[in-house]
């Protein structure tokens, strides 16, 4: 653990060192899409004769001058698959948006939705020498925290303290200069698996970019999409991209838990292609216009010509009802809600204050989802765009951006994470398992 805690440090001054050269570019690494956008950091003075927007207009302390999109190439289930195609897509993507913001980047933060999510909660206590909380003490209280046996080839991506407590005062966001005498914490960890992740930094160090950050898609989307009541009071964002669904839960404006589902839109335009005998770019037209996941009396008589390259006349002029489309669409989307169901009443999510549930990504904007979803999973659920953010362009301010969004304030305000702070040397050693944790029932 020492050697990732110290490159995620080395991460955390490259990003300082990055913002304030002024700079960045924000990378979402997708299976449909990669898509890049370039930020300037200069506080909200510069803008304000500009455009008359002061500093109560959100996030201006940075603004969006380049973004681009190119169809995702070499990725599957939100990993790297074929590394040369990856890196080339990029590529594109980062030479489009440094072309429109008309600077050269050096530096990316990106984030990424596959390599198997696994949460844990883990909590530490210590007694304090001097009374007065000091950052030391905190270092100390995280680096108390029992660390599980997460396997060998794992990392640890994301580690927030979610909850300070000082002798019986809980709920406390930062402790630091209180005064008491028993200081605990309970820590959520998230770990992934260790190859995708390389893969990932091979191919944007193969970019000549350097990583100033790196964060799971599932985080940074519920960060996007969901407003400040449902993060403190408790919400679950569901993140459905091209091929997985990530699945992230959060409670006091902290994640507390984060899962993904190796399914999501490119599975149901599969079905669509097998369904109707059509190639996929025409499924993904098909499911794109004339999808849904209800069928009325109406859709019997609606027909949709499939369209084809084939040569064959009498094939390329096929037509289908909708309702037969939307047969096809259905059971694979009711297969997706189902099983992001399973993963959250295992997370315990019915233990939540508020049960909402936000549904966003791409794959979210299949007509009739939001009714269903609500069906499948029986809680109050919205359709959720990412929140709006300075010169961020129309066309990516849909619910297929909230990845790439989300990662703008990560990398304006990145939560506290157990790197931010100095942990003892000899506690950051392998531990043994003494308990992995049943997460966060015992704690809240």
């Amino acid at each position: 653990m020492r050697q990732l805690y110290e490159s995620q440090r080395a991460m955390r001054n490259m990003r300082r060192a990055a913002m304030q050269r002024g700079v960045v570019a924000i990378l979402d690494v997708g299976t449909s899409k990669i898509a890049c956008l370039v930020l300037r950091f200069d506080g909200p003075e510069r803008f304000q004769s500009a455009d008359g927007v002061g500093s109560m207009a959100g996030q201006s302390s940075f603004r969006v001058i380049g973004a681009a999109t190119t169809r995702s190439r070499g990725v599957r289930f939100g990993e790297v698959d074929a590394m040369a195609e990856t890196e080339r897509a990029i590529r594109t993507a980062v030479q489009a948006a440094q072309k429109m913001a008309n600077v050269r980047v050096d530096h990316v933060i990106a984030c990424f939705s596959g390599a198997r999510p696994r949460s844990y909660g883990l909590d530490g206590a210590i007694d304090l020498h001097g009374g007065i909380v000091s950052e030391q003490d905190v270092g100390r209280v995280l680096a108390a925290c029992e660390v599980p046996d997460y396997g060998a080839d794992r990392e640890v991506l994301h580690a927030h303290p979610v909850n300070f407590s000082l002798d019986h005062r809980h709920g406390l966001a930062d402790p630091r200069g209180q005064i008491g005498n028993r200081l605990s914490t309970d820590m959520h960890l998230l770990t992934v698996d260790a190859p995708p992740v390389e893969a990932l930094l091979y191919c944007i160090k193969r970019c000549d970019l350097e990583l100033a950050g790196i964060a799971s898609s599932a985080y940074v989307s519920g960060m996007a999409s969901l407003v400040e009541d449902e993060q403190e009071l408790g919400a679950a964002c569901i993140d459905m991209g091209g091929g997985s669904t990530g699945i992230s839960v959060f409670m006091r404006k902290h994640m507390i838990y984060a899962d993904s589902v190796r399914l999501g839109g490119d599975h149901v335009t599969g079905d669509i292609a097998m369904g109707l005998q059509v190639p996929m770019a025409n499924a993904e037209r098909i499911k794109t216009f004339y999808g849904g996941v209800h069928a009325t009396g109406m859709d019997d008589r609606e027909k949709i010509e499939l369209g084809g390259q084939s040569g064959d006349w009498e094939k390329d002029r096929r037509t289908v009802s909708r309702t037969e489309l939307i047969g096809i669409m259905r059971p694979r989307v009711e297969e997706i809600l189902e099983e992001v169901k399973a993963r959250l009443d295992a997370a315990g999510f019915e233990h939540l204050p508020s049960q909402s549930i936000v549904l966003t990504g791409g794959g979210s904007q299949i007509p009739g989802l939001d009714g269903l979803a609500s069906r499948i999973l029986g809680q109050q659920v919205r359709l959720g765009r990412p929140l709006r953010v300075q010169g961020l362009p129309q066309a990516a301010t849909g619910p297929a951006f909230s990845g790439a969004v989300g990662l703008t304030l990560f990398a304006a305000s990145p939560q506290d994470e157990c790197w931010d702070f100095e942990i003892p040397a000899e506690k950051t050693g392998a531990r043994s398992l003494r308990r992995a944790m049943k997460w966060f029932k015992d704690n809240w």
